[in-house]
Formats: structure tokens, C-alpha cells, sequence
């Protein structure tokens, strides 16, 4: 009998790898997205980045509820908290549609199987699964990974069993295979050529998915959003989608989740005192450890104290923006409104230095800690540690 999906909310999973543009692309979606929205905005980090950019650049953000999923994938070790996230806003009546950002190195064949058993054990529940996104890197898959990309198609034409789940790149197929709808995105960093060799690899793993090309994450909502169900018997049960089944039986996979299976890890650099610009401008272009895939963060530097700076770093890209203004550098009638209805401000509150913060979330593969936590140390004023 086919299910009625009349007034049941749709799910739009956003997924793509480290730096790819999802939160930038989600963003983007927010501002067009005429519907009553709901957000899952997941980190692995153990502070979520994404949804602290979202609050603040998303126009549509503080009007919608958002539950942040940190320290974890919702693939893995958050998969029953991402569930009962899902069962909580199936319930609310003021949401319409329901936008969720994976992490980074979240498999999307496991995230969509973890929903598919929700909705098969929940079949009056009030939401379904669309879309499945995948945002691709495009500068970053030709300048970083597209050698292993062809290794990786050829194997699979002879032995896909031959791959091997420790590599990146096997997350990157995996997301890539894993989807009804790519957005291709930084388009603008290659030329015709280029793209043409990237999408044509795309195409090796992921023959049916539409791809949108964009530059930052620019698409019209359309093009990736759908009233119909997502359809799992058209995505290849060989590799993505069977392997996403078998690991809900997987009892180790909860436990070691994504880190020990592609061996990637994070950790936070947290320091109230402030970044010297040249020092930490000189680390970032000259001494950056190419251990490191993914970084992203609020800093501030000793000669613009006033400014909340985003710092992020994806592969060999990386930039550093004003965002915002810190709320010790407001006047102090709007200071002192703003802590009065802002008590967790108040609470993290420096004598010296306010609501001021450096807070990076780094991600890599076989780095040292100790000596990158050295290295930002060094980029500190001493003038503001004296």
C-alpha cells in the first residue's frame, strides 16, 4: 500500500565533506526558504562552529527552533540523540520543514538508514526523508584527492572490495554515492577543463544525482528540494546504502564512531588572551601543519579588539573575516541590556577581557597536538599576556 505523505514534514539532509560549504549552502537555503524551518546542525567537534555561524548570519534562524548535535556524528555515536531530535520536531506544529547538517565526516548511507528504521518503526510519524545533499568541494577534490578518486574508480570497476574504509577518499565516495541531489560547489576556483574532469569522476561513483554547480554555496532552494519521498531502492545497495544498513547491527560502531574509522580527530585551542594579526597570519600561510584538513573558529586579534574574527581553513584554502562586534566592545547601557537577558554570556564573563575568546575546533589526521597548541601559543600578544 503506498504511504500518504500529505502534511508530513520533509527532511533535507545537507551533507558534504570537511570545508565543503554546507553550513554556507544551508545558509543560502534559510534566506530563500519561505516555509517554518527547523534545524539539526551537527559538529563533531566539541563546540558546534556551524550553528554558532548560523545564529549569526542565518536570516531566518532566530525565528525557527535548532538543536545542536555536538562531540560526535549523528551516523554513529549521536545516532539515538539525532533520533529522538527528529521525533521531537515530528511533534511540533509550528514547523513545516526540517533542515539537518551532518558533520563533516558523517556517512549519509547510515544517517538515512538510522531514518529509514525510524520511519518503519514510526510509521504515523509526521516527517519523511526528501533529500539527501551532498556538497562537493570542487577545488578541493581536483587539487587534493582526484588521483585517488581515479585509483578508487578503477578498483571498483575490477574488485570494489579491494577499498579500503580507512581512507578519506572512501568517505568521499561514500558521500558522493550516497545522494539524489550534488551541489558542486567553489566552482570559481577552476576552470571549464578542470570541472569537466571533476564532474566526470563524480559520475564514475554517482550516475543519477543531478549536480548543481555554485559559487559559496549559491543554488536556487528548488533545484534540491522535493515533495517526494527519498527513493533508497534507486541509490546501488552494493556499497553505500548496504554497508549504511548493516552497521545499525554493528555494536562497535556506536562506541568507536568516525574518528576510529577513518582515523581522523579533533580537539579545541581555547585562549582568552588575543592573537598578534602578524603572528597568527604568518602561522596560517607560512607553518601550517598539512596534518591538519579542517579548522574553524571565533578569534580576535590585539589590534581590532572590538571585532569577532572567523577564522577557516579547509585543505590548502583559508581566510579570516570580521563577523561580528564582541559584546565588551559595546557601549555599556547595551552591554549591561544585553547580559541582563543573556545570563550564559554573563557566566563565562573575564575580568579582563570580557566575552573575548579565541575558540578553534582542529581537525586532521596524524598531527601532533602539543606542538600545533605550542605553535598558537606563540601567535599570542605579549603585550596583552603582560
Amino acid at each position: 500500500m503506498k504511504k500518504n505523505y500529505n502534511n508530513k514534514k520533509p527532511v533535507v539532509l545537507i551533507t558534504g565533506y570537511l570545508g565543503s560549504g554546507k553550513t554556507t549552502l544551508l545558509n543560502n537555503l534559510l534566506r530563500q526558504e519561505k516555509r517554518r524551518v527547523a534545524l539539526i546542525v551537527n559538529d563533531m567537534g566539541s563546540i558546534n562552529v556551524d550553528a554558532e555561524i548560523l545564529k549569526k548570519n542565518g536570516s531566518n534562524v532566530t525565528e525557527c527552533p535548532m538543536f545542536e548535535l555536538q562531540n560526535g556524528c549523528i551516523c554513529c555515536t549521536l545516532r539515538e540523540e539525532f533520533i529522538k531530535q527528529i521525533e521531537k520536531i515530528s511533534n511540533l506544529d509550528t514547523v513545516d520543514v526540517v533542515f539537518v547538517e551532518a558533520s563533516g565526516i558523517s556517512d549519509p548511507g547510515a544517517v538515512s538508514a538510522s531514518f529509514l528504521a525510524y520511519e518503519e518503526d514510526n510509521p504515523d510519524t509526521n516527517v519523511y526523508l526528501t533529500s539527501v545533499v551532498t556538497v562537493v568541494d570542487a577545488d578541493r577534490i581536483y587539487r587534493e584527492f582526484l588521483d585517488d578518486l581515479k585509483k578508487k574508480a578503477d578498483k571498483e570497476a575490477t574488485d570494489e572490495n579491494n577499498l579500503t574504509a580507512e581512507e578519506i577518499s572512501t568517505l568521499i565516495v561514500d558521500q558522493i554515492e550516497f545522494c539524489n541531489f550534488i551541489v558542486l560547489n567553489k566552482c570559481d576556483l577552476l576552470d571549464e577543463k578542470q570541472l569537466a574532469e571533476v564532474e566526470a569522476i563524480i559520475r564514475d561513483f554517482q550516475p543519477r544525482a543531478p549536480i548543481f554547480h555554485s559559487v559559496n554555496g549559491n543554488i536556487d532552494i528548488d533545484q534540491i528540494t522535493t515533495t517526494e519521498p527519498f527513493n533508497y531502492e534507486q541509490i546501488d545497495s552494493s556499497s553505500a546504502i548496504q554497508k549504511a544498513i548493516n552497521s545499525l547491527n554493528e555494536p562497535n560502531r556506536a562506541t568507536q564512531g568516525c574518528t576510529g574509522e577513518y582515523g581522523i580527530s579533533s580537539f579545541v585551542f581555547e585562549e582568552k588572551r588575543p592573537f598578534n594579526r602578524e603572528r597568527f597570519m604568518n602561522f596560517v600561510n607560512n607553518n601550517y601543519p598539512k596534518e591538519l584538513i579542517r579548522a574553524k573558529g571565533y578569534i580576535w586579534f590585539s589590534d581590532a579588539d572590538a571585532n569577532v574574527q572567523l577564522f577557516e581553513q579547509a585543505g590548502r584554502n583559508s581566510s579570516v573575516m570580521t563577523v561580528a562586534y564582541w559584546i565588551d566592545a559595546l557601549e555599556e547601557k547595551q552591554k549591561q541590556e544585553y547580559l541582563e537577558y543573556n545570563p550564559d554570556v554573563k557566566e563565562a564573563w573575564d575580568d579582563d577581557f570580557g566575552d573575548r575568546v579565541n575558540q578553534l575546533v582542529i581537525i586532521g589526521k596524524g598531527y601532533n597536538k602539543d606542538k600545533i597548541t605550542a605553535a598558537l601559543k606563540s601567535c599570542l600578544d605579549e603585550k596583552a599576556i603582560a
